[in-house]
């Protein structure tokens, strides 16, 4: 019986010991700053794996040294991470201007699809009135969080397919950084993307314009909160 205990218990621990070697912890941070980010979106790119962020920026996912991890979060650079060991990391996104938004747009992030890549995501989403486990469970209040990132993901690109930079600055006499901060002062929101015609969003543009003229100077740019 005592062998059977001590087998028992080696097995314990060596379980413990694989899920503890093939997890990997960190904290995602915005670049300069002490702002944790939540809802930060992380895949394996070699496991297909995937997490996404707390409250505090804290994420937990399976990965093993050699695998890709990729970060991606609405209004920051896409950043990936080498995976050289499984020690806690600290990952730093930086925000996003304009003109890297249109290369990004452009480019592969414009491919992922989540509903062919994750469509566990989808399922795990699920909640089912027999089933109290799939309201409670961390895995399935993950996979909700994950499918409002990529609905709020989606949004986004559509937006920055409607306002572009080239378009904006063919209808405002700005260029270079003022151009980027009457973008970000008046971006449109999803719905008014989605409700209007290209008529509309020049009439829309120039009307703000109008606005951005008659601001003071130094309300001309957003104001960055100080971190408390």
């Amino acid at each position: 019986m005592k062998k059977l205990y001590l087998l028992t218990a080696m097995l314990l621990s060596l379980a413990f010991f694989v899920k503890a070697q093939t997890t990997l912890k960190g904290t995602v941070y915005e670049n300069g700053s002490n702002t944790r980010l939540d809802n930060v979106f992380i895949r394996d790119k070699n496991n297909k794996q995937y997490a996404i962020t707390d409250k505090n920026g804290v994420f937990e996912i399976k990965t093993e040294a050699g695998h890709l991890l990729i970060f991606d979060s609405p209004g920051y650079i896409s950043d990936t991470l080498y995976v050289v060991d499984l020690t806690p990391k600290k990952v730093n996104l930086v925000v996003k201007t304009i003109a890297l938004r249109e290369v990004n747009i452009n480019s592969t992030r414009q491919m992922f699809d989540p509903h062919k890549e994750y469509p566990e995501i989808y399922e795990k989403s699920k909640v089912y009135v027999m089933s109290p486990s799939t309201w409670f469970s961390k895995e399935g209040k993950d996979a909700r969080r994950l499918k409002k990132y990529f609905v709020t993901e989606e949004q986004e690109r559509r937006i920055d397919a409607a306002f572009t930079r080239a378009y904006v600055g063919s209808i405002v006499p700005l260029k270079g950084q003022e151009l980027e901060n009457f973008m970000m002062l008046y971006r449109p929101s999803y719905a008014f993307v989605t409700n209007n015609n290209g008529a509309s969003m020049a009439v829309y543009i120039n009307d703000s314009y109008k606005k951005y003229l008659a601001l003071p100077a130094n309300k001309r740019t957003l104001q960055k909160l100080d971190d408390k």
